[in-house]
Order: C-alpha cells, then structure tokens, then sequence
C-alpha cells in the first residue's frame, strides 16, 4: 500500500514553535500533489511559449488552460501561514479564470493569445493568474532561497509591465517569458529534492494562527 511507503509515513514529533507537531501521511501526500502541480505548470507554460514560436497560436490555448488548472491545484495545496495571503492568491487566481474566459469568448480560443500581444489592455483580465503565480514565486523564495524562484517573481511581472506600458518590445517581452516558464520549469523539478517537512512549514505555527483567528471571530449567538 502507499501508506507503507518511507516517504508517506508519518514523521516523529518535531519541535515547533508553539509547541510540538507531527506531519502526517495525509500532509505528505499534499505536499506531493503540490509539487507535481508546480511541475505542470513549468511545463505547460513552457510548452505553450514552444509551440506559439513554432506553430503560431491556434492550439496554444489548450497549454494555457493546463497552466491555469495546474495553477489552481498547487493554491489548493500550498502552505502559507498567512491565511489572508493564500486567501489573497486564490482571489487573485478566480479573478483571473473570469477575465481568462471574457477574452476566450471575446477573440475565441484559437486567437485570444494573438488578441493579448496586438490589444495589451486586455491582459488587465487575464494579469491576475500571473499575480498567483508570482505570488506562489516569491512564496518559494522567501522560505526555500532558490534562485530560479526569485527570478519567477521579477521576470514575470517586468515582462506584463512592459507589454502594458509598450516600454518593452515583443522579442524582450517573449524573452522573458521563456526564461520565466523556463525558471518555473526548474523549480518544479528541484522540488522533489527536498523533504516533505520542508514544504509543510512548522504545523505548530498553523495551528497557532488558526486558535487566534478563531478568537477573534465572534460567535454568532443562537436561541
């Protein structure tokens, strides 16, 4: 059975914070489906970069669909200890699918990647799945110090900013982009190296946040 696996079993008490935790199968299991989905995003990003420079745009939809899907999945099972955060990015991502189908039905599926690069204000509607994205970057960065994270976080937005204020050409603009989904790409395949403690965080601190946000939610009073 899977259970019986090294790596899904249940770790030893570990001393956090506010006090010991244990990360479970069930964390672990989390935490892999976590990794897999940052994996399907690089690759679905940098397929779908691939195949708009080769075989024009009209089936590039389909890996910018993947991206968005694999995208929400890896908010699903992230660890942040800011609730408010998370809560943030996963706004940010269903703000983003809304405008994602606005510019489908407005350019259809086999031209809306066309009809962001000739109409940039558009990708004021779609900008959002990009500022999840970013976020789950520089989530990266902050707790791990990969480089490839970081360079997600600044790529990323630099390029949008440029394509939005014309400050940056395509050829600089698409660049980015691959170096970016590229970097995406490394990342999901670094993750594996790590122990699954790593991306669960100190469980202690959750658990802490969670009883004080608790507190400070006033009960609703029932007769």
């Amino acid at each position: 059975m899977i259970e019986d696996n090294s790596y899904f079993k249940a770790s030893n008490p570990i001393k956090g914070v506010y006090g010991n935790y244990i990360v479970t199968s069930s964390d672990k299991k989390e935490v892999l489906f976590y990794r897999f989905a940052i994996l399907a995003c690089g690759l679905f990003f940098s397929m779908g970069l691939i195949q708009w420079f080769f075989n024009g745009s009209s089936q590039v939809w389909i890996c910018f669909f993947g991206l968005v899907i694999s995208l929400g999945l890896s908010l699903k099972w992230i660890h942040i200890y800011l609730r408010p955060l998370h809560q943030a990015l996963i706004f940010f991502w269903i703000i983003g699918c809304l405008g994602l189908g606005i510019v489908a039905y407005h350019f259809g599926l086999t031209n809306f990647i066309d009809g962001l690069k000739e109409n940039p204000k558009w990708v004021f509607l779609v900008g959002p799945l990009f500022v999840s994205l970013t976020g789950v970057g520089f989530k990266e960065f902050f707790c791990f110090r990969r480089i490839e994270a970081i360079g997600i976080t600044i790529f990323i937005p630099i390029a949008f900013i440029g394509h939005l204020t014309g400050l940056a050409n395509e050829n600089f603009t698409f660049a980015l982009l691959i170096l970016s989904s590229l970097l995406l790409l490394v990342l999901g395949i670094r993750k594996f190296n790590l122990p699954a403690e790593a991306d669960i965080g100190d469980k202690s601190v959750f658990d802490f946040l969670e009883s004080q946000r608790k507190l400070n939610t006033p009960e609703i009073e029932t007769s």
